[in-house]
């Protein structure tokens, strides 16, 4: 499997799951997710997909800052309609990391263990989504603006060569690559692409 390398550089989210620690999928509970598994989930890498990983990988750092979060005991918050944008493309990948879900997440043993209900959207927040522990009720919201990080010049043309079916394999290879060089340069200047408020 070939990939670009900087997916390996990019730090991962480590979490403790009590059901499947339960169900005996990892010993106690413990595993992680790193970008690579994200992209293979989506099917793609962009900004967005980047944007998604960052967001939960800088809000989870906040909320448990000395220890690993806890999938399925974390509360999400859109201030989009899941159909509005890419809403539905972050949420998709906040749900793999987290496990929140709308309403078709796993109901729960007993009313334990559930992710449904979990991930809400028209929230009345001013940010690209909130996370709150169910356990202590605290918050942070995450604001994610990748325009500071511009993609090459070259992006849209070879894109319009692409879409009216006139690119060579040589210009679409180039295409991937400056596409791949912005996400990483997104990684690269995390500083500048998310900010977060503290709830």
């Amino acid at each position: 499997m070939s990939y670009p390398k900087f997916y390996d550089q990019i730090q991962t989210i480590k979490v403790v799951d009590p059901l499947s620690s339960l169900l005996g999928a990892f010993d106690n509970g413990e595993y992680e997710f790193s970008y690579l598994d994200v992209v293979k989930a989506a099917g793609h890498s962009c900004p967005t997909v980047a944007g998604a990983y960052i967001i939960t990988l800088t809000a989870l750092n906040k909320l448990y800052p000395n220890e690993r979060a806890v999938r399925g005991n974390i509360k999400v918050e859109f201030k989009e309609n899941l159909e509005d944008g890419v809403a539905g493309v972050i949420a998709n990948v906040i749900s793999q990391i987290t496990g929140a879900t709308d309403k078709s997440g796993f109901k729960g043993l007993q009313g334990k263990f559930a992710r449904h209900s979990l991930m809400s959207f028209n929230s009345n927040i001013n940010s690209s989504a909130k996370f709150t522990r169910v356990d202590t009720n605290e918050s942070v919201e995450v604001v994610y603006n990748p325009s500071e990080v511009k993609p090459s010049p070259k992006v849209m043309q070879i894109m319009q060569e692409i879409l009216s079916g006139n690119a060579t394999k040589e210009s679409k290879l180039e295409f991937g690559k400056l596409w791949q060089d912005r996400v990483h340069r997104i990684f690269e200047n995390i500083d500048s692409v998310v900010e977060v408020i503290e709830a």
